[in-house]
């Protein structure tokens, strides 16, 4: 026995129809040269216990599609995660997902399989897409032993990117949705937030057709070097 082995923390026990499940997953994407408006894209957004990226847990996945240059609404997904070891936190202000809603939520393990098939091979979108890349990256390795790969845009960058007018930075998804005078009726659940942030991201791909970003792979770019920009001091 490897003396460092009980470090290591234990494989997930998977059933014969979950690996299948699982081994079944598309292999993920790289951002193209097609247009925005042909590219599929999941806008994600999470409730979780708190914002420690290395403690807190995922409560509840949202997530509305973008395709064809319109939000499908027959493309949603929902779902609350079963946490038995959920302690009631501040965040419940936020999310509302109380002990109850906790306790009859879904098994956490088939909650992802049906995430990662709902997403198959499209890009994610998110507003402050590293939190959600990391939270649910950690999900998954923990209760799948799966390497998330799917490559995140932050809609949190495309904005003031793209409508430097506006002299807004480091804004919250409210702060912007109060900017683009949008009518939203519900906020702070995650399927709520994902409709939200998928409303402004088409505004954005429209600001972005404009500036000659056609492709995801043009957005990316853009943003890079857009983030780049922004970390070099001015005198």
């Amino acid at each position: 026995m490897n003396l460092f082995s009980w470090l290591r923390p234990a494989a997930p026990t998977l059933s014969r129809e979950q690996q299948h499940r699982l081994e079944r997953l598309p292999p993920a994407p790289s951002l193209s040269e097609c247009s925005l408006r042909e590219q599929r894209w999941v806008v994600l957004d999470l409730e979780t216990t708190g914002l420690n990226l290395n403690k807190d847990v995922v409560l509840s996945i949202g997530a509305v599609v973008i395709e064809d240059g319109a939000i499908d609404f027959s493309q949603q997904f929902e779902r609350t995660l079963y946490r038995s070891e959920h302690k009631l936190g501040p965040s419940v202000l936020l999310h509302e997902l109380g002990p109850s809603a906790i306790a009859a939520g879904c098994d956490p393990l088939e909650a992802l399989l049906d995430f990662m098939e709902f997403v198959g091979d499209s890009p994610v979108l998110a507003f402050h897409a590293p939190f959600d890349q990391h939270m649910l990256g950690r999900a998954l390795k923990d209760s799948l032993g799966y390497r998330l790969q799917h490559p995140f845009l932050d809609v949190a960058d495309m904005a003031p990117l793209l409508c430097p007018q506006a002299h807004i930075r480091e804004a919250g998804l409210d702060d912007w949705v109060d900017w683009f005078k949008l009518q939203v009726f519900d906020r702070h659940n995650a399927s709520a937030d994902a409709l939200a942030t998928a409303e402004l991201a088409l505004i954005l791909f429209s600001r972005a057709r404009a500036q000659q970003i056609h492709s995801p792979l043009n957005l990316q770019q853009r943003l890079s070097q857009w983030k780049r920009r922004q970390r070099v001091p001015s005198f």
